[in-house]
């Protein structure tokens, strides 16, 4: 614990069991739900309220209508088509 503590690029921190989130400089609380914010390499990033990082993308207004939809689709369920698995991950024939 005291090396995640003691990181430099740390964004919480555990205090008696009660994590302390951090809010980056800038970001912007959407619908009372979420934080959206500028990096430093000209993308956008999401976070919720407790902390967890959401998306990061080219503008603010994309970054903010899919973490919308993201965190939707965590509440009511995914939309039949919208998970797919692209690869097994299982190696066929000889190597």
């Amino acid at each position: 614990m005291d090396l995640i503590k003691n990181h430099p690029k740390k964004k919480m921190i555990q205090t008696d069991t009660q994590l302390e989130v951090i809010i980056p400089e800038g970001a912007e609380l959407i619908d009372e739900c979420f934080y959206v914010w500028a990096t430093r390499y000209g993308l956008f990033s999401s976070m919720t309220k407790d902390g967890r990082k959401m998306l990061t993308g080219a503008t603010k207004d994309n970054v903010t209508i899919m973490t919308r939809w993201h965190l939707k689709c965590e509440q009511e369920g995914w939309p039949e088509g919208s998970t797919r698995v692209v690869n097994n991950g299982i190696v066929s024939g000889k190597l």
